[in-house]
């Protein structure tokens, strides 16, 4: 008995000397988003581009798909954000709607329009998507709206 717990005491000592094991190296992985650029409208596009994390560089949205425009030498963006359900795609539109100021609902769209800063944003949301265009007035962005939302069937 003496013998067994003389090996394991000095197993124990041995043990202490020796350095931690190495911790295996931690990577950062980002998730590409699925091409959704057949969903964007085609006139007028420069080019669409996956975005892996915080779209337009919000931190407050996912990655998703963005698309540059440009008409009559305005330039402006549509993205599209896809939610695991339409319950999370509400409830990033809502926190979306934080952020923006003067946030206007527009209840024909089921979302809202205000001020990013100075920027015009207009956000809504369909089934399980979270769309919405930056850079317009409110007019010329509910028009292209509702031609991106026939899109998202």
């Amino acid at each position: 008995m003496r013998r067994h717990c003389a090996a394991l005491l000095l197993l124990a000592l041995w043990g202490c000397g020796s350095p931690p094991p190495k911790q295996a190296e931690k990577f950062a992985i980002e998730i590409v988003p699925q091409d959704e650029s057949r969903r964007f409208p085609l006139a007028n596009r420069v080019n669409v581009q996956q975005v892996g994390n915080h779209v337009l560089g919000k931190e407050y949205l996912p990655g998703g798909n963005v698309a540059e425009y440009k008409l009559k030498g305005k330039s402006y963006r549509q993205f599209l954000v896809r939610s695991a359900s339409a319950e999370a795609a509400g409830l990033l539109l809502f926190d979306c709607k934080g952020h923006l100021r003067d946030a206007k609902y527009l209840a024909h769209m089921g979302g809202y329009f205000g001020m990013d800063g100075t920027t015009p944003f207009y956000i809504f949301q369909k089934g399980v998507f979270l769309a919405g265009i930056v850079g317009l007035p409110e007019k010329e962005a509910d028009t292209l709206a509702r031609q991106f939302a026939a899109r998202l069937d």
